[in-house]
């Protein structure tokens, strides 16, 4: 018997260990340089090294540069997010039965690269001689008081490491079924704005001290207690949404790294506000590609996945508005907002459809998110929702984009596409002029080099419906259904057609690259400007 609890008391003391042995030391490539920690938000730097998002974000505002093992120093001006070495310290984690690396706190990080900085500076420095020992040690008891910066070291500060119990949740982030403030998103959310000339910024080449109204809402944002965060991200919110030149003077690194920390949270006021102030932000051309590249998309994505209704609402108009910009349109795809916005699509919020609609039509402007798409098996699911009238407007846009691609026009002649656009058109079931010549142009696109789009629009009878629409409909209408007659009547070289002809005639209806790329665009189809 007393062999017997021996034995169970060994195997449940090994059970209870949630921490590695003594020898399973994680490897040198997962440990950030300059925390010295396991990486929890990993980037590569322009000069190819891996370090941790925050610590290279808090080098970068204090000018700050370490020299490495190899006798280098980092190049910082670029970061990407390094998701291959994410994804293998997470499975590290797994196989030695480590706990997931927490996020940094913002402060520590702070503290121990402005330790590195101070001894840095004291290596420059001359030895200090006997006699001059001596001096110090003399008016060492009696120090100088300096008080330049008494008010912030004094001040709260928010711990954010994760030290696994649920209870911690409180200390950095807050969430409450909050009522939404008065905001308007340029997505569906925000109405539209005049903005400045297009400027990319990779980093904040502004890195002096913060304003007072950003001191102030850094301090809020940072501050152990939710009520105060809750304040923070409703001023900010406030703030971003009806000053325009605000969204451009704190879109700060400070302020985007407070806010990537607050948008996992539990607590509704806080993930609400704190999203819909980086859709806010967003609005700035300026700050759409430095929000990308500050790692906002995957947790967007997470949202958007799991976040309450409100906030799926802001997430989706988050990357409706960052897929405003050409430079942002791979990056999102690459990584992973595809499929998680066409299973938005399906929301319950109308907001949530809308904008998750508009990120796929911007987002598929580019051939490799056209790809990824079909690849994801969409097409099937974008035809049912189009005859079933869901969306039917915004699906049409999507389906026109897929089908520039050969990948999206085979998958589309595969699902039977040119008999259900047909049927459509043949019912009267479209719910505008607008969507019933977007389906006349998806056809078009569909017989844009494709022999097979002749016999599965024969077979559609589709030359009737197209002759009805040639005499009844609307001008742009009748110039798509004359091309596409033509197609099937042989009266052009459809294969030879240049790439020019095609684009122009989806111009002629609307459908130009432009015209759309805008949130302000004019197309009510496209963005409605709403208010919360």
């Amino acid at each position: 018997m007393g062999g017997n609890g021996k034995h169970r008391w060994k195997i449940s003391f090994h059970r209870s260990s949630t921490h590695p042995s003594r020898n399973s030391q994680p490897p040198k490539e997962f440990i950030c340089p300059i925390t010295a920690s396991l990486m929890s938000d990993p980037v590569v730097v322009t000069s190819g090294q891996t370090f941790e998002r925050l610590a290279v974000e808090i080098s970068t505002e204090l000018k700050f540069s370490p020299i490495l093992d190899d006798g280098t120093r980092p190049d910082f001006s670029t970061i990407i997010p390094n998701l291959a070495i994410k994804t293998t310290i997470t499975n590290w984690c797994d196989k030695s039965r480590t706990q997931y690396p927490p996020t940094p706190d913002y402060t520590t990080v702070e503290k121990l690269i402005k330790e590195a900085m101070a001894a840095a500076a004291a290596e420059k420095e001359e030895p200090i001689r006997v006699s001059e020992k001596e001096l110090l040690n003399a008016v060492a008891d009696n120090p100088p008081v300096i008080f330049s910066h008494a008010a912030t070291e004094l001040g709260p500060r928010v711990n954010r490491f994760n030290s696994g119990s649920s209870s911690e949740e409180s200390v950095i982030i807050g969430e409450s079924p909050g009522t939404p403030l008065p905001f308007t998103l340029r997505p569906t959310c925000f109405s539209p704005s005049s903005s400045s000339s297009f400027e990319i910024e990779v980093q904040n080449p502004n890195v002096s001290s913060p304003s007072e109204e950003e001191e102030t809402l850094l301090k809020k944002l940072k501050s152990n207690e939710v009520f105060e965060q809750e304040q923070g991200v409703i001023t900010l919110r406030s703030i971003t949404r009806n000053r325009e030149e605000a969204r451009a003077s704190l879109c700060t690194s400070r302020i985007l790294a407070i806010l990537r920390s607050l948008i996992p949270s539990r607590y509704v006021v806080v993930q609400v506000n704190a999203i819909a102030s980086l859709v806010n932000l967003s609005l700035q051309k300026s700050n759409k590609m430095r929000i990308v590249r500050s790692g906002f998309v995957p947790l967007l994505i997470d949202v958007l996945k799991g976040g309450s209704s409100e906030s799926q609402e802001h997430a989706a108009g988050a990357l409706f508005s960052l897929a405003l910009d050409d430079d942002n349109k791979m990056a999102i795809g690459v990584l992973g907002a595809l499929q998680p916005l066409m299973h938005a699509l399906r929301s319950d919020s109308e907001r949530t459809r809308h904008d998750s609609a508009l990120a796929l039509y911007h987002l598929t402007l580019v051939q490799s998110n056209r790809f990824k798409l079909v690849k994801l098996g969409v097409v099937p699911t974008l035809l049912s929702m189009l005859m079933t009238g869901t969306m039917a407007s915004r699906v049409l846009l999507i389906l026109c984009n897929l089908a520039m691609s050969v990948e999206g026009r085979t998958a589309m002649l595969d699902a039977n596409a040119v008999e259900c656009m047909v049927n459509l058109l043949r019912g009267n079931e479209l719910d505008s002029e607008a969507t019933r010549e977007n389906c006349v142009a998806a056809l078009y696109a569909l017989s844009h080099g494709s022999l097979r789009f002749k016999g599965l629009a024969k077979e559609a009878k589709a030359v009737e419906v197209l002759r009805v629409i040639e005499e009844t409909g609307t001008e742009r209408a009748r110039e798509k259904a004359k091309r596409v007659l033509q197609k099937m009547r042989g009266f052009e070289d459809g294969d030879d057609e240049d790439d020019s002809g095609f684009d122009s005639l989806f111009e002629s209806s609307g459908l130009t690259r432009t015209r759309y790329r805008g949130a302000g665009a004019r197309n009510n189809n496209l963005v409605n400007s709403t208010t919360f």
